[in-house]
C-alpha cells in the first residue's frame, strides 16, 4: 500500500462550512481559495464559530473571482471578490486590514446569523506573514487560517483516535458513540498509508505528487473540534480523549502544518512520499 493523498478541502470563508474537491492548486500562502474570506462583528473583529456555531452552518464554494453562500434550507448568495472594496481595520493576527464585500452579502448574513456581521476579504496574502511562533520563515506568506497554510490529517491517527473514544465510554458504561467525523477537525488535505497512528508528528517533509512542502509545527486543538459540524451541538469529545493520550505541553495535538517550498496541483490519488 503506497501513501496517497485521499481527500483534499477548501474552506473559502473562515469558519465556515467548505467544499471537498478532486484537485487543488498550491499556492505560497496555501490551497487557491482556501480561507482568504473571513467574517467580522461591526467593530473589525473576526467571528470565529467558537463564540457563533451558526457560521458552520453555511457553506461556502468558490467560484470566478467570487464564492457562493449557501444555507441549509438552500438559499444562497453569489459574492464577488471586492477587488476595489473598502478597506476596513482588523484584529486578524499580523493583517492590518482587509476589504468589505458589498453591502448585500452583509445584510444576507447578518439576516442569517441573527446578528450584524460583515463578510471581508483578503486581497493579498503577501500582506500577512505567517508567525515564527508557528514555524514560519522570512517571507512565508500566509492566508487568513491560524497558524500555517495547509493542516494535514491522517486516517491512521483517525482511526486510533476513534478506537480512544470507544475505549473511554466503555470504561464509563456507556454505549460506544458514533465515529468521530475528519470534519471536525478541518483539515486542508487528508492521507492514508502504511504508517504507524500519528507517525506524521516525525514528519519534516512531505511530497505529494509533485509538489513539496517542509512541515512547520505539530497543530494543537481547540474548543471548535466540540462542535459537530452536522448538528452544530456541542460535546466533550475530541478533546476528552486527546487530553487523556495526546496530550503535551498543556496542549492537546492531532496533525500537523505544512508551508509550500514549490506551487503546482495535487490530485486525490496522487502518491505522498514523507520524510
Amino acid at each position: 500500500m503506497v501513501t496517497r493523498l485521499v481527500s483534499a478541502h477548501l474552506y473559502p470563508v473562515k469558519s465556515l462550512g467548505g467544499v471537498d474537491v478532486d484537485r487543488a492548486d498550491v499556492e505560497p500562502w496555501g490551497l487557491r481559495h482556501d480561507r482568504r474570506w473571513v467574517v467580522l462583528r461591526p467593530d473589525g473583529g473576526k467571528l470565529g464559530s467558537t463564540a457563533l456555531p451558526a457560521l458552520l452552518g453555511l457553506t461556502a464554494a468558490p467560484g470566478p473571482g467570487s464564492i457562493t453562500l449557501t444555507t441549509r434550507d438552500g438559499s444562497s448568495l453569489t459574492v464577488a471578490e471586492p477587488v476595489d472594496g473598502p478597506p476596513v481595520a482588523t484584529d486578524v493576527s499580523r493583517l492590518d486590514t482587509v476589504r468589505l464585500a458589498a453591502d448585500e452579502a452583509h445584510d444576507w448574513l447578518s439576516a442569517r446569523l441573527g446578528r450584524p456581521v460583515r463578510l471581508a476579504w483578503l486581497d493579498d496574502p503577501r500582506r500577512r506573514p505567517m508567525s515564527a511562533e508557528h514555524g514560519g520563515g522570512p517571507g512565508d506568506p500566509l492566508n487568513l487560517s491560524d497558524a500555517g497554510p495547509l493542516l494535514v490529517a491522517t486516517l491512521p491517527s483517525l482511526r486510533r483516535l476513534r478506537d480512544w473514544i470507544v475505549e473511554g465510554a466503555l470504561e464509563r458504561g456507556e454505549p460506544a458513540p458514533e465515529p468521530l467525523a475528519m470534519a471536525r477537525f478541518r483539515p486542508t488535505v487528508v492521507l492514508d498509508g502504511p504508517f504507524a497512528p500519528f507517525a506524521e508528528d516525525g514528519w519534516s517533509r512531505v511530497r505529494v505528487g509533485a509538489v513539496d512542502f517542509r512541515v512547520s509545527e505539530r497543530c494543537d486543538r481547540c474548543a471548535v473540534t466540540l462542535i459537530d459540524p452536522e448538528t452544530l451541538a456541542s460535546g466533550k469529545e475530541p478533546i476528552r480523549t486527546l487530553a487523556r493520550h495526546r496530550r503535551h505541553d498543556g496542549k492537546t495535538w492531532f496533525g500537523i502544518r505544512l508551508v509550500p517550498l514549490t506551487t503546482g496541483e495535487i490530485r486525490i490519488g496522487n502518491p505522498v512520499v514523507v520524510d
